[in-house]
């Protein structure tokens, strides 16, 4: 146990891994977190952590489990969620408004030292709102809650072009797998533009990113729109952004896809491409893209890691 001063015990094992300090700071945390969406009117939720479909995301592994309840439930399949995402947005389509969620996710196959199988993960919604004005909110709530300073905003593609002289955003292949062995990343040859374009970022970009004030990523690749709306162009840039803060990421955020046809193409395309990874292809969330169907509102949303 640990002691009144909240240093760690030297006992067998049994005790919590964190000191008081830490405990204390953590709620303190929590506290600022919930006071900054309260002064702004933004609604606490909570959803499920179970659910009937486990996740699309070829990068992602959901937990499964078993119910053993009786009559049609009797082992029924169920998955943890690695974000409470889809279900938000079933409360948006029913008119909650802007909402926020402090939960746990679960991620199966996640070890290291910015990631656990188990984490806590804030995410919010603001109707209304687009990438930019949510990205001008993501810097207030990171100056009240962390003291952060102002919020440093790069396109990705200057830091591509900053970095290795590459546009992304039109690169081929061999180009990008060219760039990849020049790092001599220790990775698998690249199967695809993205898959190449993500191994730079992590290995070239990333780990300079924000070593003083929190750096905003935005306009990525069409191919790496994951949940979010592609805005036509020349080229056509998928409405994501990522916050970085010395060197790790904060933040996901999108301007949300709405279209529901462009969306179960998106998770066809996914379950094909786990399929031809060797990957489990779950069943789309049906209950999701049917609430899609029925209207999401004008909406942008982020998840950012608490721990």
């Amino acid at each position: 146990m640990p002691t009144s001063r909240g240093r760690r015990s030297e006992g067998p094992g049994f005790g919590p891994s964190a000191s008081l300090d830490v405990l204390r700071a953590r709620a303190d945390l929590l506290h600022r977190i919930r006071r900054f969406f309260r002064s702004r009117g933004v609604l606490e939720v909570e959803t499920p952590a179970l659910s009937r479909r486990a996740v699309t995301d070829v990068h992602l592994a959901s937990f499964s489990t078993l119910y053993t309840g009786p009559g049609e439930a009797h082992d029924l399949p169920l998955y943890l969620v690695t974000s409470p995402e889809l279900a938000m947005k079933r409360l948006l389509v029913a008119g909650s408004g802007a909402i926020f969620q402090i939960s746990r996710a679960f991620r199966n196959g996640e070890r290291g030292r910015l990631h656990n199988p188990e984490f806590t993960l804030l995410e919010w919604y603001r109707p209304g709102f687009d990438a930019g004005a949510l990205q001008d909110e993501i810097e207030r709530f990171l100056a009240e809650t962390a003291r952060a300073g102002r919020c440093d905003r790069r396109s990705y593609a200057s830091l591509f072009e900053e970095a290795l002289g590459l546009d992304p955003h039109r690169a081929t292949l061999d180009a990008v797998a060219r760039a990849v062995r020049r790092l001599r990343v220790e990775a698998p040859e690249p199967s695809d533009v993205d898959e190449g374009l993500q191994l730079l970022f992590t290995h070239a970009i990333e780990p300079g990113l924000g070593a003083e004030d929190p750096v905003i990523v935005f306009d990525f690749p069409r191919g790496q729109a994951a949940l979010a709306r592609v805005r036509p162009g020349d080229p056509p840039v998928a409405e994501r952004f990522e916050v970085y803060w010395r060197g790790v990421e904060l933040a996901n955020g999108f301007h949300e896809l709405a279209d529901p046809e462009e969306q179960a193409r998106r998770f066809a395309h996914d379950r094909e491409e786990r399929r031809r990874r060797g990957l489990p292809a779950p069943e789309a969330d049906e209950r999701f893209l049917a609430a899609l169907a029925t209207g999401l509102p004008d909406c942008s949303g982020v998840a950012l890691g608490v721990d």
